[in-house]
């Protein structure tokens, strides 16, 4: 085949599962260690993954029977990567609430240039209003306003990266010439949100920029993403779903002067594979097991913003109706409440135990063929231009996938078996961003 998937792999530490720090294999007490850090990115960059994606957010809740997703900064962690790894990308989310723009330019613009354009940015608003606290915000922003911001943010961030050409640097040491001031742009931007003059202080990164990700399912979010995101890391259930999703968001590219192939989107899919498809469900039924009731309502209270803390594990899912907020759109409720009806599912057990492993993703048990007969399908017929494989547990599922699934995707001719290139952009099929600042020369 010539066109092939991209993969990422949705790094989660201590694995994806609810339960993943209990596990046997896990090793839960290596989570802050670089050195499992790099033995996961290479084993990453071994299976030819396109890139790494670490999600983030803060102010989480603190439970002594949960891992309550204690970690490092992820843009640390990828930094460290950076130098013992050669080919693989490098994305990972911030904030554009409780963030400014040229913190996020100079820090995502040095990570592209450390990595020799390995760099991607995973755009979020923040959906947990509990992150207002610790940055000292009297209350969260509304849901439409966080998007405003977003887009604006977004808007003066490219600006300071392209604030000065890639090649401005001259270092001429015999003529005394350092940079070329022609190729300097300062700039002057006075919106809504922000005002901001100057340069950022280094050249535009390797890739033009960092390749931009976007994971918010919402219209607003969606319209985002059709605006600004390369990338897109969306939840889907089925592929009826993932097939509305595509078109509906390809469908808004044009709007913004965009091609279909301007962006990628990749579903996130839980992958629990084994020898046969029964050895594999039943490695899932373990990990259930291991769930503490209190974490597993804590986690759900936290996935559908309903606080479910104190509830009888065994109470009734409420249906959708009875939490609707039409200036909080929260999208994965709705999508824990249609697979709660497609599937029977009618206790706040039944819920978590189900959505726990995957969290409201595509879910795949079975053999690697089994894997990839899904995996395909979703490909082939317009429901994905790759995934962003969730693994169970690190490293022991990881290195399954690697050593198993992506094998028989290879086989198929689904996937590649070498990195043609060298950046994140030349992974994924995407263009360099033209500078806008640069000067184009006229042909006589």
């Amino acid at each position: 085949m010539s066109k092939k998937m991209s993969l990422g792999l949705f790094i989660q530490l201590p694995g994806q599962h609810l339960a993943s720090w209990r596990h046997p294999s896990s090793q839960s007490h290596r989570n802050y260690d670089l050195d499992y850090l790099i033995e996961i990115a290479q084993t990453a960059e071994r299976g030819k993954f396109d890139m790494l994606f670490i999600a983030d957010s803060v102010a989480r809740p603190i439970q002594e029977h949960s891992y309550s997703e204690l970690k490092l900064d992820p843009l640390m962690i990828l930094a460290a990567i950076a130098s013992s790894t050669r080919k693989i990308g490098l994305t990972v989310t911030s904030s554009t609430t409780y963030n400014e723009p040229f913190h996020i330019a100079r820090k995502f613009g040095s990570l592209d240039h450390l990595s020799k354009g390995r760099a991607g940015w995973n755009v979020v608003t923040s959906a947990n209003d509990l992150e207002a606290t610790v940055y000292g915000k009297e209350e969260h922003l509304s849901h439409a306003d966080r998007y405003e911001r977003a887009e604006e943010f977004i808007d003066l961030v490219k600006k300071f990266w392209f604030s000065i050409e890639g090649d401005a640097v001259v270092a001429n040491k015999e003529t005394g010439q350092f940079l070329d001031i022609s190729k300097v742009h300062p700039i002057e931007h006075k919106g809504k949100w922000f005002q901001a003059s100057g340069l950022l202080d280094a050249p535009a990164p390797p890739q033009g920029h960092p390749v931009i990700v976007q994971a918010g399912s919402s219209e607003a979010g969606k319209e985002l993403a059709a605006r600004t995101a390369e990338v897109v890391f969306t939840a889907c259930q089925s592929l009826q779903h993932a097939q509305a999703f595509y078109e509906d968001l390809k469908g808004r590219l044009a709007k913004y002067n965009r091609s279909r192939e301007d962006v990628k989107i990749m579903p996130g899919v839980y992958i629990t594979v084994a020898k046969t498809e029964e050895e594999a469900r039943r490695k899932r039924e373990e990990l259930n097991k291991l769930i503490m009731p209190g974490a597993g309502l804590l986690f759900l209270s936290e996935f559908t913003q309903i606080d479910f803390r104190g509830f009888n594990p065994d109470d009734p899912f409420p249906e959708y109706d009875t939490y609707a907020d039409p200036t909080n759109p929260r999208i994965r409720y709705k999508i824990i409440c249609d697979l709660a009806k497609r599937e029977g599912l009618t206790t706040l057990r039944e819920i978590y135990e189900r959505i726990s492993s995957a969290r409201g993703h595509y879910e795949v048990i079975g053999t690697p063929e089994q894997i990839a007969d899904q995996l395909e399908k979703w490909f082939l017929e317009g429901g994905a231009d790759g995934f962003n494989v969730i693994p169970p547990t690190f490293p022991e599922d990881l290195n399954l996938i690697v050593d198993e699934v992506i094998p028989e995707l290879q086989r198929r001719g689904l996937f590649r078996e070498e990195y043609e290139g060298s950046t994140l952009r030349s992974h994924l099929g995407l263009q360099t961003p033209v500078n806008p600042n640069a000067k184009t020369e006229v042909k006589s």
